[in-house]
């Protein structure tokens, strides 16, 4: 009889420090994306020329720029293969105007946030939480503490910007290489009329299509930003923490863009 009641008492213990542990790291992510933001507000208010607006600017040209042509050859083949797919599957059924919907459905609301949300993960967040985590080990953040220099408003709220912004424009890039790039590949393959297809697609994007799209662009921003630089500074002080907390970066990053997608799409269709 005791077994089982040793058993359970180490299970309800577990169970309590687990679940104290885990309010207290939810608490403390939550002070962390507080502090961002209202940094980011005075960094807006008066903005850093000498080392914010750099780090700021070279940040969009790594997060932005350098994945201009990832975008470009997703977005194109993807544009391509549901036009051509669709198109010839649709026209069997005498519903070939349907693609155009589908084409939007797609692109804008759904892959289009997400898939360059995904290519920002894999490439700046896993990028930033490395860098900020060899920061950590090589006590370089005890050093702008130590000079009364907040790490947050320095060292986060430029790349934060520079995340977020970057994640709009790329969204907007992809969209408009999905809905209208993809038409050139298309008359490679099954030419299309291009007064009917630009008027069939206008006819069907709405501005609530294209608002849905940046919205959720800007929360996948903000939340890749905020999850690679938060376990950027879990890292503590062994160098083999730096791949373990990119890691868990890049999964939670994956994890919390696609929960924020579904509860967008959501209220879209409520």
């Amino acid at each position: 009889m005791m077994a089982p009641v040793c058993k359970l008492r180490e299970f309800l213990r577990y169970l309590g420090e687990a679940s104290i542990r885990y309010a207290r790291e939810s608490l403390y992510a939550a002070g962390y994306v507080f502090e961002i933001h209202k940094r980011t507000f005075r960094f807006l208010r008066h903005i850093q020329p000498k080392y914010g607006y750099r780090v700021f600017i070279m940040q969009m040209l790594f997060t932005g720029f350098e994945a201009l042509w990832i975008i470009a050859v997703i977005s194109l083949a993807l544009g391509a293969l549901i036009i051509i797919q669709g198109r010839s599957l649709l026209i069997q059924v005498g519903q070939g105007t349907l693609v155009y919907p589908i084409l939007i459905m797609v692109i804008t609301r759904e892959l289009g946030p997400l898939l360059t949300a995904f290519v920002i993960i894999a490439r700046s967040g896993t990028a930033m939480a490395t860098e900020l985590g060899y920061s950590v080990v090589s006590h370089e953040i005890e050093a702008y503490v130590s000079f009364g220099i907040n790490p947050i408003g320095y060292l986060i709220v430029p790349r934060f910007l520079g995340v977020t912004v970057s994640m709009v424009i790329l969204n907007l890039y992809f969209n408009i290489f999905g809905l209208l790039g993809s038409f050139i590949v298309t008359q490679f393959i099954k030419p299309l009329q291009m007064n009917e297809y630009v008027d069939n697609l206008l006819s069907y994007l709405t501005p609530a299509d294209v608002f849905s799209s940046l919205l959720k662009s800007f929360i996948f921003g903000a939340i890749i930003a905020c999850t690679a630089t938060y376990y950027g500074f879990r890292v503590e002080r062994s160098p083999t923490e730096i791949p373990q907390m990119a890691i868990k970066a890049v999964s939670r990053s994956f994890i919390l863009c696609i929960l924020a997608d579904a509860a967008i799409t959501l209220v879209y269709y409520i």
